[in-house]
């Protein structure tokens, strides 16, 4: 799968999106190793606290069907420029696909393309559980 289609699924995704307050939908498409694509998006929640990021959910859904490794993820927001995962989710990828890339697309920009580990570089990882 090339990274335009992995975008475009994360497009499509971001379609099913629930974001009332924020009116920020957000879409991301994860590959898992063997080439299966799982899809997310943003759903928002009154309590702030209690919202997913779409990158979460595509995550989440993956690993509730057994896969456990992926090398890269899509990620589109609604505002048509670019929307990197915030921090909770850069440690979440940094425990399934440490060496994956993150695509991130802007209609007037284009993509761009950045490693897990350069978006967290120093991330909590099992290495720090003793």
């Amino acid at each position: 799968m090339t990274e335009k289609e992995l975008v475009v699924l994360a497009k499509e995704a971001m379609e099913y999106a629930y974001s009332p307050y924020s009116k920020f939908k957000v879409g991301a498409a994860v590959l898992a190793k063997d080439g299966r694509v799982f899809t997310g998006c943003n759903v928002e929640n009154a309590s702030y606290g209690a919202t997913n990021c779409a990158e979460r959910t595509a995550i989440f859904k993956a690993v509730s069907e057994g896969y456990r490794e992926f090398e890269a993820i899509a990620v589109v927001a609604s505002s048509g420029d670019y929307a990197s995962p915030c921090g909770i989710c850069r440690q979440v990828l940094a425990e399934f696909m440490p060496d994956g890339k993150v695509i991130l697309d802007s209609e007037e920009k284009g993509m761009v393309t950045y490693l897990v580990r350069e978006l967290l570089p120093c991330g909590f990882s099992s290495k720090d559980i003793k």
